[in-house]
């Protein structure tokens, strides 16, 4: 796996994306089986998944299934929740204790575990040993939005990574720059994104967005600055992603040949029942297609309607228009013979924005 290219899984089984995307990044095939593998997903609060808070326990388990049938037996689970919470009930709460039991995976909370300063470019930050001990880190992170930072994805999930003193400490300085720092110090061997149903507004969830789409990449710089646009965000929203490009962490540098689909996505249907998708039907005629497409511009046309933005009369999207030449307004690669479309497969949500505000 390249470090240039991010990996999109689309359907709405967790497991088997876990599988998938181990199999398709390729990375484990220069692991030693002897290696003490770490998977450090999004637990902030005691919420399950559906919330849109947290990382799905079968997201885990699918990664762990792949691991474990590959050869290699040491491996954990770490976390440390936010303060104010407990790891301990979290692990509970979010269906981690039974992961546990049931792949003879230990889970280690980070909340307990003592840590080590490290230095990086702009001064000493304290990390949990035990993450420091591990031979390979997977981070896990939940797709969503944050009431500070705008975003939370690939990079800030390593705040999970620090003692509680040092939670405090981050938000004392603003945790743009800590966040950055910390990325510096440290640097996952994979990062796997649930974007299954993460909330765009809350890292707390309660309002759930289906997305239907699971990530792989090297680089969480370049992850984010993906995530940030399917939030219909900037990245100069989120003020770490420049901050830790200028320390070396990764690119921000998305490119038409960035994203790799491993497949063409499964799940419409649990998205066009869904009450936003039904509430926004009036504007959208769909012809056979694809999660990814139908979400982008769901998620796109949600984004307007709560910035005041007018919606369109009708968007075309779907397989069903390709080779069809018409005039209208359309959406993706399979729209080229509408009169004006947005190109992409999928196209992100900001660029419908765009495309969709110059109508």
């Amino acid at each position: 796996m390249k470090k240039d290219k991010i990996l999109c899984w689309y359907g709405k089984d967790p497991f088997e994306a876990g599988k998938a995307l181990m199999e398709s990044s390729g990375v484990w095939k220069n692991w030693s089986f002897s290696d003490h593998i770490g998977l450090k997903p999004n637990l902030v609060v005691s919420k399950k998944a559906s919330s849109g808070a947290t990382t799905h326990p079968e997201f885990c388990a699918g990664i762990i299934t792949f691991l474990q049938e590959k050869g290699f037996d040491t491996i954990s689970i770490l976390e440390g929740s936010w303060v104010g919470d407990k790891t301990e009930q979290a692990f509970n709460v979010c269906g981690y204790s039974d992961i546990s039991k049931k792949y003879a995976v230990p889970l280690v909370d980070l909340q307990q575990d003592p840590s080590v300063s490290c230095k990086g470019s702009n001064g000493r930050y304290r990390i949990c040993r035990s993450i420091l001990e591990l031979d390979r880190l997977i981070n896990i992170p939940v797709l969503k939005g944050h009431c500070q930072t705008a975003m939370t994805c690939a990079l800030k999930n390593l705040k999970g990574c620090i003692p509680n003193s040092e939670k405090q400490r981050y938000h004392r300085e603003g945790l743009f720059q800590p966040i950055a720092d910390l990325n510096e110090i440290l640097r996952p061997d994979l990062i796997l994104v649930d974007a299954l149903n993460g909330d765009p507004n809350f890292e707390e969830g309660g309002n759930p967005f289906t997305l239907n789409l699971f990530m792989a990449a090297l680089d969480p710089v370049l992850l984010d600055s993906y995530a940030c646009s399917l939030l219909g965000l900037k990245t100069s929203d989120v003020l770490y992603i420049k901050k830790a490009a200028l320390l070396g962490v990764g690119s921000e540098d998305l490119s038409a040949g960035t994203l790799h689909a491993l497949n063409k996505g499964e799940g419409l249907s649990s998205l066009q029942r869904s009450p936003l998708a039904a509430s926004l039907a009036a504007h959208i005629h769909e012809k056979g297609a694809c999660s990814a497409c139908f979400a982008s511009l769901t998620q796109a046309l949600k984004q307007m309607q709560e910035q005041g933005l007018p919606l369109p009369g009708t968007v075309n999207i779907g397989q069903g228009f390709k080779k069809k030449m018409f005039d209208g307004l359309g959406v993706g690669d399979c729209l080229v013979g509408c009169s004006s479309f947005v190109p992409g497969c999928p196209p992100r949500p900001n660029e419908i924005i765009s495309f969709l505000e110059n109508q």
